[in-house]
């Protein structure tokens, strides 16, 4: 008989679970609750919260919007979606996740006291996250999105360096040692360790999850960030990892000759998806 184990330490981050709870209550209280972008990166949580009457809009349709009541999700907006809230009388309902929330004041603050410097995020440039760390900047924050970006930076002028809170540890720190390198001697160079340490720490725990079995199925939508950082984490370590939206996509032909199978997920990937997953392969293979 296979041997299925899940993942205690995948699933929904703090930030991303009260952003749901916060959807859940409004909704059951009745009337229409928009959610400014997926309140997730993971479809099938998406559709089971449409189900109950979330509504998601983009930023266009919210500029549409009057006397409304819209989510904002965990990854945080910057200042103009909260002056536009305010000009159409629509109520926001703040989800941002708290971590998310410091970092912006942080970039804020920064920023007002030496607006002359270069704020350079480590992060994906159009994601939600880092579109909102930028807008604390009148949009003139610097973004790097990968190591070889920071040699563009200008090394004889001040630099601030901040990461969006979902990014790598390891290449963060390699992108500090550079600028370290390089900074002129009369430039300021300053870094502030920003990453989520309950997304960081998923990364050595993944991989010692994804050692231990034949098999590991990573549950999650293909447009986490998250997802692919601790996806890839879990094929180098195991190369027999393969990554799944809903059970509708596992292959049986995976576990052949599989003992043991191991599903963990994302910090968007619901528990309940990862049960199916489990279900789906004890009806078949058990």
């Amino acid at each position: 008989m296979i041997q299925i184990e899940i993942d205690n330490g995948s699933g929904f981050c703090f930030g991303v679970t009260t952003a749901i709870q916060k959807a859940e209550e409004e909704l059951a209280t009745g009337g229409t609750l928009y959610c400014l972008g997926d309140i997730v990166h993971n479809g099938m949580e998406c559709e089971r919260l449409r189900n109950m009457g979330l509504v998601t809009i983009n930023h266009d349709q919210l500029a549409q919007l009057r006397d409304a009541k819209v989510l904002l999700r965990a990854h945080g907006e910057p200042p103009a979606t909260y002056e536009l809230a305010q000009r159409n009388n629509i109520e926001i309902i703040d989800a941002t996740c708290p971590v998310v929330l410091q970092l912006q004041r942080r970039i804020k603050r920064q920023f007002d006291a030496n607006p002359n410097a270069q704020i350079v995020i480590f992060g994906k440039n159009g994601h939600a996250e880092v579109m909102g760390l930028v807008g604390q900047t009148n949009n003139h924050a610097i973004i790097v999105e990968r190591f070889d970006d920071v040699k563009t930076l200008d090394f004889t002028r001040d630099i601030f360096l901040y990461s969006q809170t979902t990014k790598s540890l390891d290449e963060f720190q390699r992108i500090i040692a550079y600028i370290q390198q390089h900074i002129a001697p009369n430039a300021t160079f300053r870094s502030f360790d920003t990453i989520c340490r309950q997304v960081a720490n998923r990364m050595p725990n993944i991989s010692t999850f994804a050692a231990k079995h034949d098999v590991v199925l990573f549950v999650s939508g293909r447009k986490s960030s998250n997802g692919k950082v601790l996806f890839n984490e879990c094929r180098s370590v195991n190369p027999n990892s393969f990554q799944i939206e809903s059970s509708s996509e596992i292959n049986l032909d995976w576990f052949s000759d599989a003992k043991t199978v191991g599903i963990c997920g994302a910090t968007s990937t619901p528990k309940w998806l990862m049960e199916e997953c489990r279900d789906y392969i004890l009806q078949h293979k058990g």
